[in-house]
């Protein structure tokens, strides 16, 4: 039986290793790229390794980062710096395949199933291209190496920073098996406290349900979870995938009942998609509100703007707008969605959810 070999690069905490590439001075020390905690609505894009001890991550407002790491430093972004790196890193993945799938600036899954210098091994293919990052761009790059995407994506993020995984055909059932649920794509918090709740905590706990069960628990997610729990990923990488749209969402744990708090709240929703739309270099004319009640009635409100955006100060009074044109005085509101559609120049895919060389060929 043959298998595909997936790489999964994940590029090293990567807006803020250029900012410490670019600037000795803040080399070894906590950053964090992204809003000020003085600005509205500042969200983390990136934190360095250094603010990652504290605590520090991804899409963190940034006053609650700087709460985490008092001597945090805020650098404002430079995505056309980042861009700019980004490329000459697909110029690197070229080298080897054409089949070339980016999730964002800083990840894309490559097939080197075939791959153009004949080397054969997507492990010793990984290494040439971690070394070749290192060594003309003086930044480090993880990857995860299996046989699809789901795999190879999870085992890049196993041994960060500077870390490369291979996980073989032989390893996939048990190591999904030994996955933590809240690992697995589509679990977000709520999903995984849920999960939780009905005693599943890893693979190998919802390896037990049926696919009956696990769609009655979980919606046509749960289709997926039964398949990938098996080890099971047919999807392909696919270079030049179009964004549909990007948005953010949040539930919350007791329902919001005032229109200062859904404000609050929307603000850091719109931040984040804000974040997400530069970091995909999109702009979008489309702009949607998503309201989930307390009895769970769920609707969306959209509108479309004269001219494609990615500006945060639009995209939240728009979204606020909408938000409040659908509301009664007496609703009770558990959930709140921002998202941007409708591109200018669809760029890729964002993250989504193969048959199988020996595991010598790897």
């Amino acid at each position: 039986m043959s298998f595909r070999k997936i790489i999964h690069i994940d590029m090293d905490a990567f807006y803020a290793s250029i900012e410490q590439r670019d600037n000795p001075e803040y080399r070894g020390k906590p950053i964090a790229v992204g809003g000020s905690p003085e600005g509205r609505g500042g969200v983390v894009a990136t934190a360095s390794y250094e603010a990652r001890k504290y605590g520090v991550r991804s899409a963190m407002p940034s006053k609650k980062a700087v709460q985490l790491c008092r001597h945090l430093i805020f650098i404002r972004p430079r995505f056309d710096v980042y861009k700019s790196v980004s490329e000459k890193i697909r110029e690197i993945f070229s080298r080897y395949t054409d089949l070339i799938e980016p999730l964002s600036l800083d990840e894309a899954f490559l097939d080197v199933t075939t791959d153009k210098q004949n080397i054969g091994s997507a492990i010793d293919i990984a290494k040439a291209i971690r070394e070749s990052i290192r060594q003309e761009l003086n930044l480090t790059a993880s990857a995860g190496v299996s046989i699809n995407k789901f795999v190879a994506k999870i085992a890049s993020d196993i041994n960060k920073p500077d870390g490369l995984t291979f996980i073989g055909p032989s390893r996939i059932e048990s190591f999904m098996e030994s996955l933590p649920v809240e690992k697995f794509y589509g679990v977000g918090k709520v999903t995984a406290d849920k999960m939780r709740s009905m005693g599943l905590f890893t693979g190998a706990d919802l390896k037990r349900l049926t696919e009956a069960d696990l769609v009655k628990h979980f919606g046509k997610t749960g289709k997926f979870f039964y398949q990938i729990v098996r080890g099971i990923d047919n999807r392909e990488v696919r270079p030049n995938r179009e964004t549909k749209s990007v948005g953010a969402e949040d539930t919350f744990a007791t329902d919001l009942t005032t229109i200062e708090e859904l404000h609050e709240e929307l603000k850091k929703i719109a931040a984040t998609v804000h974040t997400r739309l530069e970091k995909h270099d999109l702009k979008g004319r489309t702009v949607t509100v998503k309201i989930k009640f307390h009895d769970f009635r769920l609707i969306t409100r959209s509108y479309s703007l004269a001219e494609p955006t990615s500006n945060l100060e639009t995209i939240l009074k728009t979204a606020n707008d909408l938000m409040i044109s659908a509301l009664d005085d007496q609703d009770k509101i558990r959930l709140l969605g921002i998202s941007v559609s409708n591109f200018v120049e669809p760029m890729v895919q964002l993250n989504q959810p193969p048959h199988s060389s020996q595991l010598s060929l790897f």
